[in-house]
């Protein structure tokens, strides 16, 4: 009898704690990696850092490249009579003049170059940075060429370039000669007689003089062929350069010391303006304006609407839909 007893009240033992476990389950199984939505599962702070724009382009070594000289300030374009020279010059040669209220401003084919041809009329009126006169390099240079992706990246002009030779020496620094942009032809006027020569005081002068409409005398009648959108620079000159030789130049086209910098990931926006997810202390999130700066592909620039303090949320916030059409709705609105 007592037998009987302790085996039922096992029974029942056991039917208990079954009936316990099947009732812990509940209805749906719980998923302990998946936390509530609105969560923020990963963060990041903002840091310091260096950071630097750069731009890489592939091209060769080259002898005698041409390149451009742009004009120094907006105006009307005066060229100068050029001799051809009988050596390469050790010297800047000046080459003409833009006038701009009254007074020149002054553009020179740098040493070791000579003068290739003019790009634009006599008496042109140009902008600042516009290719006036083509020159030639005397010697070996690096040309790269760029397409206009590239070329508007380093439009405000190289802060510093490296140059590579293909299993060769590098790096090295590469000194950049002239403008990158796309050349036309060069041509100099072919040369006429003229019973009175102007003097070269008077020959810059803008004015309309009978003396001043006449063509000037060449260098030679020489001219400069077109060229593609590409970069000139040059190598010091115990760097051993071969032509046709490959080389990769790295071009700096910005630098910020010290920068703000935060994630990729944590910012919705690009191209100067953004937006971050500030994580508080007490758990709430609140969207805040940033200004961008540079980025490395990794990190992006804080100019400002950050402190530094902050914890921000990644991936940073979805922007909001554009607000649709009312008079044209989307199909199956």
């Amino acid at each position: 009898m007592l037998k009987q007893v302790l085996v039922r009240l096992g029974g029942l033992a056991v039917v208990a704690v079954a009936a316990t476990a099947c009732g812990s389950s509940g209805g749906a199984p719980v998923n302990p990696d998946l936390a509530p939505r609105g969560t923020a599962m990963t963060t990041a702070k903002p840091t310091r850092q260096d950071l630097t724009n750069k731009v890489s382009l592939t091209g060769k070594v080259t002898m005698n490249p041409v390149f451009g000289l742009v004009a120094p300030v907006a105006g009307q374009v005066r060229f100068m009579d050029v001799k051809e020279p009988a050596g390469t010059p050790t010297t800047a040669t000046r080459v003409g003049s833009v006038w701009a209220d009254g007074s020149p401003t002054w553009f020179e084919v740098p040493a070791g170059a000579t003068f290739s041809g003019r790009l634009v009329d006599d008496k042109s009126t140009v902008t600042a940075g516009m290719p006036v006169a083509s020159a030639k390099l005397a010697g070996y240079g690096i040309a790269a060429d760029i397409d206009s992706a590239q070329a508007y990246k380093i439009a405000d002009g190289a802060a510093s370039v490296q140059g590579q030779i293909k299993n060769g020496p590098g790096p090295f620094p590469c000194a950049v000669l002239g403008t990158i942009a796309a050349l036309p032809a060069g041509t100099v006027p072919a040369p006429t007689p003229a019973e009175d020569k102007d003097t070269e005081a008077d020959a810059d002068k803008p004015t309309d003089s009978p003396k001043q409409q006449q063509p000037q005398p060449d260098a030679g009648g020489q001219k400069s062929e077109s060229t593609g959108l590409r970069l000139v620079c040059t190598a010091p000159d115990d760097v051993k350069l071969i032509n046709g030789a490959a080389a990769t130049l790295e071009v700096v086209t910005q630098t910020s010391a010290n920068a703000l910098v935060v994630p990729v990931e944590a910012v919705a926006g690009g191209q100067g303006n953004g937006k971050v997810e500030i994580v508080k202390s007490d758990g709430s999130k609140v969207i805040a304006d940033v200004v961008l700066g540079l980025t490395d592909g990794k990190v992006v620039e804080i100019k400002s609407g950050l402190t530094g303090d902050e914890t921000l949320s990644m991936p940073g916030p979805n922007l909001p839909a554009a607000p649709q059409d009312q008079n044209n709705p989307t199909p199956g609105s």
